[in-house]
């Protein structure tokens, strides 16, 4: 079990046992170490990865305003999102690019009648950044992750965002498995740049079947170049 998933399954218990309630700060990194038998470092990591899912909100310094606050209330159904999250480690590889096929296909083609030209810039940042000469190869993926959940949240749909946002560990994490199927990654990345670029053109454009059409060339082409189906 990863330790954010220790650290999470913690916060539940705590919670639903009246230890902790909406509001209150964790214990600290030392503490939360010492109770679950893992290290710092790790701590620090697994915090970063509850802001990421919204179970936790995070004030740096020490004064009485830092540390981790816990923004999620166990009753809401931001908790089944959270299960989603962690159940999505043990899903078959092809069943997640199935299900980002049905949902990001969706997403752009509304997202084709509705995303305004900042929100659309937003997503492009995301690209730019994608841009950057000797770009670390962990570094694309994360940020191609991301960009996969912006481009759902253009659709304006609360449910489709919060799920393709749970899905984003799980898409940087076969994306990495398939790392030693590519091993000539340069014109992989170009090849995924230029798609990533094509994509959200067509959503600027207003082309929703274009944009639907390509996001799914993309996200099924990968998958099959790098033989993890």
């Amino acid at each position: 079990m990863r330790t954010h998933e220790l650290v999470l399954r913690q916060v539940e218990a705590d919670l639903s046992a009246g230890k902790l309630r909406l509001g209150d700060r964790l214990p600290g990194e030392r503490a939360l170490a010492g109770q679950l038998g893992v290290s710092r470092p790790s701590v620090r990591e697994a915090i970063r990865v509850l802001e990421a899912m919204g179970v936790v909100r995070t004030a740096v310094g020490s004064g009485p305003d830092a540390g981790a606050v816990i923004v999620a209330d166990p009753g809401s159904p931001l908790t089944a999102t959270l299960r989603l999250h962690l159940a999505t480690s043990h899903l078959p590889m092809g069943d997640i690019v199935q299900t980002r096929v049905l949902l990001e296909s969706w997403a752009v083609r509304e997202a084709a009648d509705r995303a305004t030209p900042e929100q659309v810039a937003a997503a492009r940042q995301l690209l730019d950044a994608m841009d950057e000469p000797d770009l670390p190869r962990e570094r694309f993926h994360l940020l191609d992750a991301e960009f996969h959940v912006a481009l759902a949240t253009l659709a304006g749909n609360v449910l489709v965002s919060t799920i393709m946002a749970s899905l984003r560990e799980a898409i940087h994490g076969y994306v990495i498995a398939a790392a030693p199927n590519v091993p000539d990654w340069a014109p992989v990345a170009t090849l995924l740049r230029a798609q990533h670029r094509a994509v959200l053109a067509a959503v600027a454009d207003g082309d929703g079947d274009g944009a639907a059409r390509l996001v799914a060339e993309h996200i099924e082409g990968f998958y099959k170049a790098s033989r993890l189906g």
